[in-house]
């Protein structure tokens, strides 16, 4: 089990469009309890009523919890408890678009990443590349070994977190899209992509398994991320869109205390706004883990600069937009040259499109902010950001929040 780091600096200093459908986890026959995620309350009282917390998050105020099933209203009656949901499935489904690996002879590198370029990121690398700082993918895990990530990654500090919250070894990536995702933001450069902060180092936190995983897990992958003093956590999956009605226990409330008690111990938490063509503002609708406070809910621009056709978007929802591959509508994107190139298991490389895409690329750019300003809080990351995004005036969007992020804009204001 790896150390946790108790400081930022003292630690740094020394070392898909992926959519997501919501169902409960049945206990079943070989499954004696099941897990709740429940919002006040204290331990004691909970473990009194019968219960056992497998974790608590957010000091405290938020608890993973395991007990028999259809067992809500006993843990509402625990003095101090506002809100019981019990644990729910995310299932894991295939990016928007994606092409067939491809070896590195058979890439073009540099020139395939538009992605790269529209942000002036290769630029902005004269500044910042991300060094001394720490990103976390929390997705199907990363295969750490890819010529292109080998160098900054940590496999000490990886993890996977699929089994309720408890917190295993890591074992690479279950799929491929962890592996992408993590070229998006990190990549080295060494043979084939270069990241948009390509001397962080990566921590691999994987909370989804090969077919699904649970919103407990998610949680606990996000307060790991702060236990190891990560500066940014990138989360490309989600659960939604929900209408208000869908929240009666409170769920949306656990999220955003989880997020935000994170924010305050430093670390940053970029979050994909999915994949559904939906004005999230429209009715009160709520994404999960995004459009929350706490997080940067990141929407999906192709190289003509418009909103993706796939991006969910809506006006105070979405914090700012990034590269996420495909254009206005299916029919203008040209493929696979529209979409977003990156790592791959196995030393491979492929392209993908999706706001999974997009949503690494600020988590990058938080790295550089971060080699640039160390100290900067959660807050004052996401403000350079916004301020150095284009494309829109103020913070009011629908489709980008603050714009479409520039990253040598962002590092020129620091």
């Amino acid at each position: 089990m790896p150390q946790y780091k108790q400081t930022r600096r003292t630690v740094l200093k020394g070392v898909t469009a992926t959519g997501l459908t919501m169902g409960m986890i049945g206990t079943g026959s070989a499954q004696p309890s099941t897990r709740y995620i429940v919002t006040g309350g204290s331990s004691n009282g909970i473990e009194d009523a019968g219960f056992s917390v497998v974790r608590e998050l957010a000091e405290g105020s938020v608890s993973i919890v395991s007990g028999p099933k259809d067992a809500e209203s006993e843990l509402d009656s625990v003095a101090g408890v506002r809100g019981v949901t019990e644990n729910f499935e995310v299932e894991q489904a295939e990016p928007v678009d994606e092409s067939d690996p491809v070896t590195t002879e058979d890439a073009a590198f540099t020139d395939l990443q538009w992605d790269k370029e529209i942000t002036d990121t290769f630029e902005a690398h004269e500044h910042a590349t991300g060094e001394g700082t720490r990103i976390v993918i929390a997705d199907t895990g990363v295969d750490g070994t890819h010529p292109d990530l080998a160098d900054n990654f940590n496999e000490e500090l990886s993890v996977s977190i699929v089994d309720g919250g408890e917190i295993d070894e890591h074992v690479g990536d279950i799929g491929d899209h962890g592996t992408h995702v993590a070229g998006i933001a990190g990549a080295s450069g060494a043979e084939g992509v270069t990241g948009t902060a390509p001397d962080a180092e990566l921590v691999s936190v994987r909370v989804l398994g090969p077919d699904s995983s649970s919103f407990a897990d998610i949680l606990v992958g996000a307060e790991y991320s702060a236990e190891i003093s990560a500066d940014v956590a990138n989360y490309s999956l989600g659960a939604g869109p929900y209408p208000p009605q869908a929240n009666p226990d409170g769920v949306r409330v656990a999220v955003q205390q989880v997020m935000q008690n994170v924010a305050r111990r430093g670390t940053v938490s970029t979050v994909s706004s999915g994949n559904a063509e939906t004005d999230l503002q429209r009715g009160g609708l709520f994404y999960l883990p995004g459009t929350v406070q706490g997080v940067m809910t990141v929407s999906a621009s192709g190289p003509d600069d418009g909103l993706s056709f796939y991006s969910n978007y809506g006006t105070s929802e979405i914090e700012v937009g990034a590269p996420g591959g495909a254009r206005e509508t299916l029919e203008e994107t040209v493929i696979p040259d529209d979409l977003v190139f990156s790592t791959e298991p196995d030393g491979t490389y492929g392209w993908k499109a999706g706001t999974s895409m997009a949503a690494p690329q600020v988590a990058g750019l938080v790295g550089l902010v971060r080699e640039l300003d160390p100290n900067a809080s959660a807050n004052q990351v996401e403000n350079a950001i916004a301020y150095g995004a284009e494309l829109a005036n103020g913070r009011s969007s629908p489709e980008f929040g603050a714009g479409r992020i520039n990253a040598l804009n962002t590092v020129d204001r620091i």
